[in-house]
């Protein structure tokens, strides 16, 4: 384990042992400068004096890792888990503005107003290039580098799924001959509901297109994540967590991942401030020195490091700053006159889809019975002292927060007692840690 130093005006120094930074701590020749990970600044001058060594980074989807290496020693290693969902929030966003648009009055559109600059990326692969800047722009601050080298790859998706493919084949791709995708995934099923359970005796049934993936984790219009459903199958019911559509998984995994390396290796690399290498390198050099697979061994191979004295591993994780929703939404709940249980507004819907359609499944408005509670549209007015994934203590125990409550006076606890999550007194908890962008991976 080592300490980060930095001098006076904020440049990196060589790291040093745990006990000469407590020393220099309570000599009050240092302060602290921040703690993910744990760096110190001298207050007096020094000489400045470092050995720099050679930052590898193996560039990822999900996760990054890192390792600086001189003549000597690792000087810092280790992986970082990115934040994910951003697609989901995205979405969440999307659906809230749409609904205040409608309630409000009618506006003239302003998408000709909007343009894309050059070299645009989605949102959620930008997000993941900048992580990888910050990354990098963050160890430098704190440990002398002279060179970055960062592993690139372009992924063949093709060749992945069919290894044979040659030629012209490469033209000739899944929906070959079909004039749009619903076409094809309504050949390719035969033109049948493929809910095995299916009770529809329409003749002919109407047949509609279904995500797997349904807004969460893979949305993707990609044919192994599409399925044909009639209508009486493919409703908000179905949806839900006791629904049959609900937790489908597609058969052909998602390659988000190597799309996202094909895209972003040449914007890594182009600017002329990093050097790249290649996967096969990594590999066989790991090989040759017996090195497990993992991301913090491949940055340390990318380094040139082979038998130098290694650092236990720092593994960071992304997490988000602030949840900058203002609005959530709440549905009603009803019983269910069937059964008495407690259900939904979204549940117990009247089927339709669309306003000017007839009803695309059963209409189930007709078993709400007593309503138990309201539909709410709640509004943040204020930033909130705890944010979900702080620490706090409560009762002696430490516990997460999953989020705040009534207007902030309350806080929800993770896991209260091992069993499910509780709402406290704000008043009543101590704050432990603030975790917020690149933190200790608990």
């Amino acid at each position: 384990m080592k300490v980060y130093v930095v001098n006076k005006h904020g440049h990196p120094l060589m790291p040093t042992s745990p006990r000469k930074a407590r020393l220099l701590l309570k000599e009050g020749k240092a302060k602290i400068h921040s703690r993910n990970p744990f760096t110190i600044q001298l207050i007096y001058g020094s000489s400045g004096y470092t050995q720099p060594g050679k930052l590898g980074i193996d560039a990822g989807y999900s996760n990054i890792g890192y390792s600086v290496v001189n003549e000597k020693e690792e000087l810092i290693g280790g992986e970082v888990q990115m934040l994910q969902g951003m697609s989901e929030r995205l979405t969440e966003r999307f659906v809230y503005r749409r609904q205040r648009r409608q309630r409000k009055r009618y506006r003239a559109s302003r998408f000709d107003n909007r343009k894309r600059q050059d070299n645009w990326l989605a949102p959620s692969i930008q997000q993941k290039l900048d992580t990888h800047h910050k990354i990098i722009d963050r160890i430098k601050s704190i440990v002398p580098v002279k060179e970055v080298v960062i592993e690139v790859a372009s992924f063949d998706i093709q060749k992945i799924k069919n290894s044979e493919i040659n030629g012209i084949e490469y033209q000739q791709g899944e929906q070959y001959r079909f004039d749009n995708l619903r076409e094809y995934i309504l050949y390719r099923d035969e033109h049948r509901c493929q809910n095995p359970e299916c009770k529809n005796k329409s003749i002919p049934p109407i047949l509609q297109v279904h995500h797997i993936g349904f807004r969460k984790e893979d949305r993707a219009d990609r044919p192994a994540n599409l399925i044909t459903l009639c209508d009486k199958c493919h409703t908000p019911k179905n949806h839900k967590k006791n629904g049959f559509l609900f937790g489908w998984e597609p058969k052909l995994k998602s390659f988000k991942g190597e799309t996202f390396m094909s895209i972003v290796r040449w914007r890594l690399t182009n600017e002329g401030k990093y050097g790249s290498t290649y996967g096969y390198i990594t590999k066989g050099v790991r090989r040759d020195f017996n090195l497990k697979k993992s991301h913090h061994n491949d940055a340390f191979v990318i380094a040139s490091g082979t038998i130098h004295k290694r650092i236990e591993s720092l593994n960071l994780e992304q997490i988000r700053r602030n949840k900058r929703s203002m609005e959530q939404f709440y549905d009603a709940k009803y019983i269910d006159s069937r059964d008495g249980s407690v259900k939904s507004g979204t549940e117990l819907s009247s089927g339709r889809r669309t306003r000017n359609k007839s009803k695309n499944g059963e209409n189930l408005r007709q078993y709400r019975g007593q309503k138990i509670s309201v539909g709410q549209r709640r509004i943040k007015k204020q930033r909130y002292r705890y944010q979900p994934r702080d620490f706090v203590e409560f009762e002696g125990t430490i516990y997460e927060v999953v989020g705040m409550q009534n207007l902030g006076t309350g806080v929800k606890l993770k896991n209260y007692l091992g069993v499910k999550n509780k709402v406290v007194n704000v008043h009543k908890v101590k704050p432990i840690k603030r975790r917020s962008g690149l933190c200790a991976k608990t």
